[in-house]
């Protein structure tokens, strides 16, 4: 441990001040001590504990779990942390007066009526990537921070991508449904290799970056196209033009948020110039992706396959499906060459608890 460290612990000790503490976390913070790496510290535990009784309470309210041991983590940094079960806007309304902060994972949206609501409210907090059911503009108007977490589940989803690349390649999924039901076939079922193929990707953010970086031993060609981001090209990603994505690549995975200017990025048009049949991945928001007009690609051989993570007919809190049974989604469900999964890219063991150390680590951040 750095000497300035075990300094500030070492003044702590003896006589606390919350100066000492917020220095200590600082110094923490800014030598990129994670939050699990500082909680696990057993002497910086005790001295953030003791802090609670030292200085100003701020209270977080929490309306979905993130993790287990997120709340102890807040309460460990100062903060007083309360739960609520609400089923509307009203009742947000009227459960976030008097907190500095709240937190939320797929709870209602979180709308203008109900920032204006929020006497005390310094930042809302969104466990995931994305944060379409925020008003963020009029929260940065009334001062109120929006912080996410794209970081916790950004692997999560890279690998995603890169599984449903294989099995579409390698047709795993339907072989060993056909394999369950007694037929054996090898050369119907016939895969094509990674290998040597052109992947593009749009979007390279967090979990853009963590896509090209799985892929990135697997010899391909990576080019990735963001319109807010340059100069990030490097040994294994080009960076490059929309254009260039649609002429080269064999492999298009989406990687962006869900903005006006993103919904039904890949419709007709996007698939008219494409000079290759493409394999299609979104892991992003559904909406980005007219299912339609995939369909339609589907069926004329601009896409040969397709790896669905997130469809634009999921209800809002993606815990299901709308209209599950139209015409388009039976033509996608039933199609061999298409794979859809629940909306599970970013769901595992270990990114929940990423998300909690991340959202912690930039809420403390705020106070200091």
């Amino acid at each position: 441990m750095p000497a300035s460290i075990k300094m500030l612990i070492f003044s702590c000790e003896i006589g606390f001040e919350s100066t000492y503490f917020l220095m200590l976390l600082r110094v923490l913070i800014h030598v990129k001590v994670s939050m699990s790496q500082i909680f696990e510290c057993s002497k910086i535990a005790k001295i953030c504990t003791f802090a609670i009784a030292r200085m100003k309470i701020k209270k977080i309210l929490l309306l979905d779990e993130v993790h287990p041991e997120f709340p102890g983590m807040l309460q460990s940094c100062g903060f007083s942390v309360e739960t609520a079960s609400v089923e509307n806007e009203m009742e947000l309304m009227n459960a976030i007066i008097g907190f500095y902060g709240l937190v939320v994972r797929s709870s209602p949206k979180i709308t203008s009526s109900i920032i204006d609501a929020a006497d005390e409210l310094r930042f809302i907090a969104r466990a995931g990537s994305g944060i379409e059911s925020i008003d963020y503009e009029h929260a940065r108007r009334n001062k109120i921070e929006v912080i996410h977490s794209p970081e916790g589940n950004r692997d999560a989803v890279g690998e995603h991508a890169l599984a449903l690349t294989i099995c579409l390649l390698k047709k795993i999924v339907t072989s060993a449904n056909e394999v369950s039901t007694g037929i054996w076939q090898r050369e119907q079922n016939r895969g094509t290799e990674l290998m040597g193929k052109t992947v593009g990707i749009i979007g390279y953010g967090n979990t853009g970056s963590a896509f090209a970086s799985k892929l990135s031993g697997m010899n391909v060609e990576i080019l990735a196209y963001d319109k807010y981001r340059s100069g990030f090209s490097n040994e294994f990603v080009t960076e490059s033009t929309l254009s260039d994505i649609q002429q080269k690549s064999d492999i298009i995975s989406f990687h962006v948020p869900l903005t006006k200017e993103t919904k039904h990025y890949a419709d007709k048009a996007f698939f008219k110039q494409c000079k290759k049949s493409v394999l299609l991945l979104n892991t992003s928001r559904g909406a980005v992706v007219s299912l339609s007009d995939l369909a339609d690609a589907l069926r004329n051989g601009k896409v040969f396959a397709a790896g669905l993570d997130v469809l634009e007919n999921e209800t809002y809190h993606f815990s299901g499906l709308n209209d599950f049974g139209n015409p388009e989604m039976k033509f996608l469900l039933n199609h061999p060459s298409v794979i859809i999964t629940p909306h599970i890219a970013g769901i595992t063991r270990e990114s929940s608890y990423r998300h909690a150390t991340v959202l912690c680590g930039k809420i403390t951040k705020l106070i200091l």
